[in-house]
């Protein structure tokens, strides 16, 4: 899969439509077994509600994976609506769960498909959102003295330094872009960038640098 969208954190949202209320969370996931918890909590967590209404999209093992759920409510009013939105947003990596608590008044297949779609909307409007690229992740050691060139080097060329140890040398976890990798390893070698290692850990996608 190529560039997608996702969001940075966690997000709630809610609406009332006709003195229901729809409270909707909007989650980041990296697999479906992580989707199926999130919403086995959820679920216990509004087990007095009378729906919860599910749509994920997500990246597993390689390959795109799609899921809704109408739970109850009419056919094709509530989880196939959310997981067009989705789509259509370019969104992968995120759960939504819509919970519906009744209000008495019954809304209709449109009312439900609004309340719906606009729960979820609200959540997205709500949330940061951030892109993701295919890349890699990768480790480099280099002496205190040179960690300033560093940084300044992964600003100008987007790459993210996503974690820092302060040992007998410094050790980063770095995640650069396939496109970009080339260069990072051309540098290297040339002693461009004065590194005492540089070892690659694995190809993932990565939060692509502005």
């Amino acid at each position: 899969m190529e560039n997608f969208i996702t969001i940075k954190e966690n997000v709630q949202a809610e609406i009332i439509e006709k003195k229901s209320k729809f409270i909707a969370n909007f989650f980041y996931i990296e697999n479906v077994q992580q989707a199926e918890e999130i919403i086995g909590r959820l679920k216990k967590k509004y087990f007095d509600a009378r729906h919860n209404c599910i749509a994920y999209r997500v990246i597993d093992n390689a390959k795109l994976i799609e899921k809704s759920s109408d739970d109850g409510e009419p056919s094709g009013t509530a989880g196939q609506p959310m997981l067009n939105i989705l789509q259509k947003n370019n969104l992968v990596n995120v759960l939504i769960i819509v919970t519906r608590y009744f209000g008495g008044i019954l809304l209709g297949t449109g009312g439900l498909v609004r309340a719906y779609s606009g729960s979820l909307m609200k959540a997205i409007e709500k949330s940061i959102k951030i892109e993701k690229c295919y890349g890699e992740e990768l480790e480099v050691i280099l002496e205190y003295n040179e960690f300033e060139n560093f940084k300044y080097y992964c600003k100008n060329n987007k790459i993210n330094i996503i974690s820092t140890q302060y040992l007998e040398n410094i050790v980063c976890k770095i995640e650069v872009e396939e496109k970009i990798k080339s260069k990072l390893m051309n540098d290297f070698e040339t002693k461009n960038i004065n590194l005492k290692n540089m070892k690659e850990l694995s190809k993932k996608y990565i939060t692509k640098s502005k």
